[in-house]
Parts: structure tokens; C-alpha cells; sequence
């Protein structure tokens, strides 16, 4: 049911159908006043300053946008970075550090899938969760951190940052309920918007392959994939941080009688270790020099 939901929803914001237009009309009017109240708390908001260079990378829509793969690929260029999140989807509350300068210190359930593609890909980083980006920034600062980057955090507003946004294009420019966008590019805010194909470019790598393969995910409009992917078996699409069984993957295998499940980085942090044949669709992004200039100027 939940997943029927989902993917319901995913639908109804970034390809609806005539009864979901219809819908999103009749919604117009609890947009407005969503979007105004959001607009309300962004001008009640004053931007406290951590001294401390903090880079947000996020996006104005709900659902995926490839926040994730960017993040890394700017906190590799830095020295004693920290990535902060949210850590949605984890089975756990407050604030952890999901990994130190040396070492992994919690498990991908406790983490989030997200804070743990983090924690694999970036050996020099320390990763923190938390529901209170402040608190997380100030532990970061704490554990030696010379930047931060927040995963997620445009509307955080009333933290002082250099804000990137992802470009997501929807045919539903329209605020919650009626469209997909949590906020506007509100006058007065100082964001860079950044445009896939532009400013960088996704780049992924085929690991392990096999001759028969299944793709499993549980990513956000997953449809996404589809220009990446090579001929698999099957497409079989989970809710997005959906938490996989060891069960759920063999029966797949089974039912294909293929050689390896197809996964994303997402996906593997949380199936690796049922040891089972996997195959993994490596995504990563090369950057602009200019987004980096950006960022050192600021």
C-alpha cells in the first residue's frame, strides 16, 4: 500500500495524468497559502553565522534530484570536510557521528542509507546525522572540520551559508499540495542554481557485471535510471530509503534466474551484506571549475 502510494505521488507531482492535473488545480488555493506561509518564516528568519565556510547543496522540489553524488564530489576537493544530513530514513533519532577521520562508528540502520554512501566514499570526511543542523555544525567544528557541507538544507534559513541549488525541472511549477516545490527562490536569498549538463555532469560506472542481471532500487522516481542502464532482466522499483530483506533480492534472483542484482550506491550500503551477486551502477559527478571558484570565494 505504502509503496503503491509512493510512486502515486512521485507521479502525480512529475508526470500526472488528466485526473491528477484536475487535482492539482483543485489544489491551488492550499498552495498559496503553503507558499506564503513558507515565505513568512524565511523573512522571520535571521542567518547566524558559525564562522565556519558552510556550503548547502539541495533543491527547491520534493524527491530526487542527485544531491548525494554532488555533495561528494565537492567534498573531495576539500580539506577536513564535513558532510551533515538529516539521515532520512534511519531507524534512529538525534544527532550521531556516523563516521569519524578514521573510521565508520555506527551501522547503515542507525545512519541512513544517504549519510552511509557518504561514510564509504569519503575516506578523509567526517559524516554527522542530525534532526538540528546547528547542533551537528557545532559538533563539526568540535571534531576539527574546516568546511561543512549540509546535504538538504536550503530551507534552513536561518543558518549562514552559500546555498547550490540542483535545477529539477517539473511540469508543475506549483508549491505543495498542487506541485512538487517546498519553496521558491525566495527575492532577497542568495542561492546559485546549478544545471545538470552545465555545471557538472553525471558519469556512472558499470562494477562487476554480469551477462543476466536485475535491477533493484529504491531511489526517488527511479525512472531516472533508465538513460544509464544497461538490458536487465527486470526493473523492480521500491519506495524511496525502503529498507530491503534478504528475501525480497532472492526471490528476484529466483523469478529471472539471473546472475546478480543491479543496484545503486544507495541501494548497496544496505544489501551488501546479505552476500548476495551483486552488480552496482556507480554514479558520480564531474564538476564545473567555475562551481568550485565559487565556493572558494565565498
Amino acid at each position: 500500500m505504502r509503496k503503491s502510494l509512493v510512486f502515486w505521488v512521485e507521479g502525480y507531482f512529475y508526470n500526472p495524468n488528466l485526473f491528477q492535473k484536475l487535482l492539482s488545480l483543485i489544489f491551488l488555493p492550499l498552495s498559496w497559502l503553503y507558499c506564503l506561509i513558507m515565505w513568512l518564516r524565511f523573512k522571520s528568519k535571521v542567518a547566524e553565522d558559525f564562522d565556519i565556510k558552510i556550503v548547502s547543496v539541495g533543491n527547491l522540489s520534493v524527491g530526487g534530484s542527485g544531491k548525494t553524488p554532488l555533495v561528494t564530489a565537492l567534498a573531495m576537493r576539500y580539506k577536513n570536510p564535513a558532510i551533515v544530513l538529516r539521515g532520512y530514513g534511519r531507524e534512529s533519532s538525534g544527532l550521531y557521528v556516523v563516521k569519524d577521520i578514521n573510521k565508520i562508528r555506527c551501522d547503515v540502520k542507525i545512519s541512513g542509507d544517504e549519510a552511509m554512501i557518504y561514510a564509504h566514499k569519503l575516506a578523509h570526511a567526517i559524516v554527522i546525522v542530525s534532526e538540528d543542523r546547528k547542533k551537528a555544525i557545532s559538533k563539526a567544528k568540535e571534531m576539527g572540520a574546516e568546511i561543512v557541507f549540509l546535504d538538504d538544507a536550503y530551507s534552513k534559513h536561518d543558518i549562514k551559508k552559500l546555498d547550490l541549488l540542483i535545477d529539477v525541472q517539473s511540469v508543475n511549477s506549483s508549491c505543495l499540495p498542487s506541485g512538487a516545490f517546498r519553496e521558491r527562490l525566495w527575492s532577497g536569498k542568495n542561492a546559485t542554481v546549478l544545471k545538470d549538463g552545465v555545471d557538472f555532469k553525471r558519469v556512472v560506472e558499470l562494477k562487476d557485471a554480469k551477462e543476466k542481471m536485475s535491477l533493484v532500487t529504491a531511489i526517488a522516481r527511479p525512472q531516472r535510471l533508465d538513460e544509464f542502464l544497461p538490458e536487465v532482466a527486470s526493473k523492480n522499483y521500491f519506495e524511496d530509503h525502503h529498507s530491503f530483506s534478504r528475501d525480497e533480492l532472492q526471490d528476484v534472483l529466483k523469478r529471472d534466474n539471473s546472475d546478480s542484482i543491479l543496484v545503486t550506491y544507495k541501494d548497496f550500503v544496505k544489501v551488501e551484506a546479505f552476500g548476495l551477486p551483486l552488480s552496482l551502477l556507480d554514479l558520480h559527478v564531474e564538476v564545473n571549475e567555475e562551481v568550485f571558484k565559487l565556493i572558494d570565494s565565498y
